[in-house]
Formats: C-alpha cells, sequence, structure tokens
C-alpha cells in the first residue's frame, strides 16, 4: 500500500525532498499561492506548525499557480513574500501542479486517498489542505474555506494516534 512517506517531491532548488524523513510525523499538505484571497491562511497554517512542531506536527506549502495564475513567482520570490509577509517557517517545497497530465505525483495520490466533493478527484482551488497520519495515511482533506484555526481538533486528534 502506498503511503505519503513514499513520495519526494522537489525541493525549491529541484532537489529530491523525501518524505520518508517524516515518518513518524503528522504532515499538514498544502497547495498554496501568494496572491489568492485564502492567502492570509499563511498565517494560519504558521501558528499551527508553530504551536504543534515540538509534538510532531509538519506544514508542508506547496506552491501551485494553476488557479488563476495566483502563484506567478520563482521559489526565491515565494519565498520572500512568505517570509516577509507572514513569517513563514514551515518548509515550502517547489511549485507544483496539482491537477491534470502534470500534477504531482503526490497530489495525485492524495486525491485518490481523500476524494472532494461527491467523489471528485479534482483540487478545486489554492489552499485545499490534507491531513496525514503518523503513519503516512491521509487522513482527512479540508477545502480552501476551512481555516487553519479550524483544523486544531484534526491535528490534536492525529497527534494523539501513536504508530
Amino acid at each position: 500500500m502506498t503511503r505519503v512517506h513514499d513520495f519526494a517531491p522537489a525541493a525549491p532548488d529541484g532537489t529530491p525532498h523525501p518524505l520518508a524523513q517524516y515518518r513518524g510525523r503528522v504532515l499538514l499538505v498544502v497547495n498554496t499561492a501568494s496572491a489568492c484571497g485564502f492567502t492570509p491562511h499563511y498565517a494560519g497554517l504558521e501558528a499551527l506548525w508553530r504551536r504543534h512542531r515540538e509534538a510532531g506536527l509538519v506544514v508542508l506549502g506547496f506552491p501551485c499557480n494553476q488557479f488563476g495564475a495566483q502563484e506567478p513567482g520563482d521559489a526565491a520570490e515565494i519565498a520572500r513574500f512568505c517570509t516577509l509577509t507572514y513569517d513563514v517557517t514551515f518548509p515550502l517545497l517547489a511549485k507544483v501542479e496539482v491537477n491534470g497530465a502534470r500534477a504531482e505525483p503526490l497530489f495525485t495520490h492524495l486525491k485518490e486517498a481523500r476524494p472532494g466533493l461527491l467523489g471528485t478527484r479534482a483540487i478545486k482551488w489554492n489552499f485545499t489542505k490534507f491531513l496525514v497520519g503518523r503513519d503516512g495515511r491521509v487522513v482527512a482533506r479540508f477545502a480552501p474555506r476551512v481555516t487553519p484555526a479550524a483544523l486544531e481538533g484534526a491535528v490534536e486528534k492525529a497527534l494523539a494516534e501513536r504508530v
């Protein structure tokens, strides 16, 4: 059975970023954008990360330009924006596509493991969030409108589960 830990998406510099390094930790995987109505979610994601990282949470941001061209910058521009505007310290990976033939394989797996409403496999917009348990299984999917603060209970429950 494939688990999230089996994937190695690209880091901003293009080198592999093996998710196996997070085995035993809870992941919150999010497709992000810097010019979106949901961009303020960066602040909430950072707050979750800071509050729960010692307990084992890792937030992973994947910039994506597929929705309204709301992430046009390169890796350096994205990192600068996130750091200066939202003081983001959680890992940001390389810009990806989340839908279509060129979708990052991790997101194909996430969508298959947790389809959206009515079983759709597509991601509808920026800031779709996937919660992954310590064992690498996808435990929940949250729509862009769901704020990071609203994930607190789900994150705490996932952190309480041991492998």
